[in-house]
């Protein structure tokens, strides 16, 4: 559960993201920015979610490296996809 949970708040985040980059930019060109924003701070915050995982959850980076990985991928594609979008436009 608590998976879906930060992979929502990536969607919402990349939302907020997109929001702003809109709001900026008015254009294509600053959500297209704010798309490619999102993915180092996306990376960075599951980042912080997998360390919270391991230091105070007490489970092993072994067992949270697959977690990271799809809780970083799935916004990220989303992210991606809304580049590939954009581009095509």
């Amino acid at each position: 559960m608590h998976v879906l949970l930060v992979i929502t708040a990536g969607l919402l985040l990349l939302g907020v993201f997109l929001l702003l980059g809109w709001l900026w930019g008015a254009s294509a060109a600053g959500v297209a920015l704010a798309a490619r924003g999102f993915v180092p701070a996306w990376l960075l915050l599951a980042g912080v979610n997998m360390w919270v995982g391991v230091q105070h959850a007490g489970y092993g980076v072994r067992e949270e490296a697959p977690i990271l990985l799809l809780v970083f991928a799935v916004p990220a594609a989303v992210a991606a996809g809304v580049l590939w979008w954009l581009s095509r436009s």
